[in-house]
This record gives structure tokens, sequence and C-alpha cells, in this order.
């Protein structure tokens, strides 16, 4: 009988050392502070860093702020309570959240900036998409599309932003308003849709085409967005190619656009991409090690770290999306997780 047990307590204690890291020997739990769930790239990202982060080791649980920088502040205050191996912040105001990255260091807790880059104040680690380039790949589309309507690159454009408390759109803004500068015979028109909120996107398309009804290209920060716009144009009696539509995200209600024949491109954010940089890191950030500048690959996507005055930042790199690639997989709208494993930078 002693044999017996001595041989089930072996088959125990090898079932339990072959168990996967993530649940077996975890590595801490870490926290993902998300703004909203209002949009699919916010809910796609949770899915994402939860699936890569498992790859490497660790846990993740999540708080929705529900786009309420009181609420934000509130949740940062509780989960630094609880000392977390790391909290991963998309922050809804980046400038109110300031404090909160800073006492969740100054309690020893690393501090990871997801997709919202927060210059103000040092954090462990920073992972974004280009998004200035992102402005720069939807002005090169924007020119092509006005000469193709207009002869030249020339018209009008209703640029609309996301929140202005968002560095997200002001990036984008940036980039793609500096590349235009080279057209003075383009117009533009920027308003910013408060909150990133689709119904203010709406009143903005639907007043802007009664004031300006030339308008010849809108490009919306977002494809959801860019559904309300829709929304706007359909109510105003506008068919699919009346007026030439642009996002910059890469959603899935973007590419559903792109298909019904409404929207003519849209930028994608490298949303898998971004999440895997921080899985790839987040042992070097638990562990308050060095993280070294230079090129790293992310799921395919060459991608550059730097050393800011904030922090080591990973800048990953966005595509156009057109009816001609809209169905590859590898764009995160199509809502085809990769299979790609990641695995800890050394």
């Amino acid at each position: 009988m002693k044999r017996i047990l001595l041989a089930v307590f072996g088959i125990l204690a090898l079932a339990f050392a072959t168990l996967t890291p993530a649940f077996a020997q975890s590595k801490g739990i870490v926290y993902y502070m998300v703004p909203t769930l209002l949009d699919e790239f916010q809910t796609g990202s949770v899915s994402a860093l939860e699936l890569f982060l498992k790859q490497t080791g660790y846990e993740m649980k999540t708080l929705n702020a529900d786009n309420k920088t009181d609420a934000q502040q509130s949740q940062m205050n509780d989960v630094i309570a609880l000392k977390p191996a790391a909290i991963i912040l998309a922050a809804v105001d980046f400038n109110a959240l300031k404090p909160s990255i800073e006492a969740a260091r100054a309690a020893g807790i690393p501090v990871v900036e997801f997709d919202r880059q927060i210059t103000s104040t040092p954090s462990d680690f920073t992972s974004v998409a280009g998004t200035v380039e992102i402005g720069y790949v939807a002005a090169d589309q924007a020119e092509k599309l006005l000469k193709a309507k207009n002869g030249s690159v020339k018209g009008k454009v209703l640029q609309v932003l996301g929140d202005p408390g968002d560095p997200y759109t002001l990036d984008i803004q940036k980039g793609f308003e500096e590349k235009m500068k080279a057209f003075p015979d383009v117009k533009i028109i920027s308003l910013p849709a408060m909150q990133w909120e689709a119904s203010n996107a709406g009143t903005i398309v639907a007043d802007q085409m009664l004031a300006n009804p030339d308008i010849d290209l809108i490009f919306s920060h977002a494809a959801h967005l860019s559904v309300a716009a829709v929304a706007s144009l359909e109510a105003a009696g506008k068919k699919p190619g009346d007026v030439m539509l642009m996002s910059s995200n890469g959603a899935p209600v973007g590419l559903d656009l792109i298909r019904k024949g409404w929207l003519n491109v849209e930028v994608e954010q490298p949303l898998y991409a971004q999440a895997a940089a921080v899985a790839m890191f987040m042992d070097k950030i638990a562990k308050k090690e060095e993280i070294k500048p230079g090129e790293y690959d992310v799921l395919g996507l060459k991608s550059t770290v730097t050393k800011e005055a904030w922090g080591p930042n990973i800048k990953i790199p966005g595509a156009a999306i057109t009816k001609e690639n809209v169905d590859n997989p590898a764009f995160w709208g199509n809502q085809k997780p990769p299979t790609d494993t990641v695995k800890s930078v050394e």
C-alpha cells in the first residue's frame, strides 16, 4: 500500500512539474487599466494582452474606467495597495493620471503605458503604434485619393479627431497635417469628437456637410467614428463613393465599411504587436532590468526601442488597408489572433 501511495504521489508531482508556467509557476499578477470597453480596439487589447502575458507567465486582471478620469484615478489607488507585479495603463487623461503613475512607481510598482503615450513623467516601458507615422500614411493615402478624384492634390478634408486629451489623436493629427502642408490647395477642417464618442462624430459630420457640402474626404481617427460618419452621410442622402472616407485604427467595423464600399482606406494600428511587445519585455519590466534600445522583431514587424526622457519606448509601424488587402488575417480587425508564441526578451 505504501508503494502504491508513493507511486501516486510521484505521478502527481510529475504532473504539476509539467504544467504551463502561466498556471503552475505564475510570475505574478499584472493589472491592465483600460480606459473604456466601448470600442473594439479596447476590447481587443484586453484579449491580446491576456493572451500574450499568459504565454510569458503572468496572470492579468482588468479594470475598466468607463472613460471617467476620477474612476481611473481611484482604481489606480486601489491597485497600488495590492502591490501587483506591474500596472499597464491606457490613460483616460494623460495629464490627470500623472500623479497616479508617480505614486505607483514610488511604491515600487512598475508602470507600462499602453497605446496612449505619456511623456510628462517617467514610466518603466511604453508600447505604442507609430502614431505620427500613422498620420504620414494617412496623408499619403489622402494625396492619392484627392488626385484621383480632382486631377491634382486639391480639395476639402474634414478631419474628425478623437478626444483632444489623448496624445494618440494629437500625434496622428500632427503627422497628417505636417505632410499635407505640401499641398496648399487642400483645406483641412479639424474638429474633435469629445471622449471619442461616436455620436459626437456623427454630429460633426452632419453639421459640416451642411456648412461645407463640397467636402471631398472625411478622415476619422477611429473606425467607430467612421460608422457614425456613414450614418450622417446616409441621412443626408449620400451613397458609397459620394464622399471619400478614411479611418486610422483598423477595427472590424472599419474593415466592414471597406467591404461595403463606404471606406476607402483604414490605416491600421498594430494592436497585436503592441500587446506582444508588452509581454516580451514584462520580465525585464517586473525585475526593473535595463531595456536596451535597438531594433526588435515583434510578430514579424520591425519595431524600434528608444530611450526617451519618459523611459524606454517601443514604436510599432502600422499599414494601409484597402479593398485589395482587406481580408489579410494579419490585420487585427479580421479578429484572427496570431498563432505566434511570444517569448520574453533575454
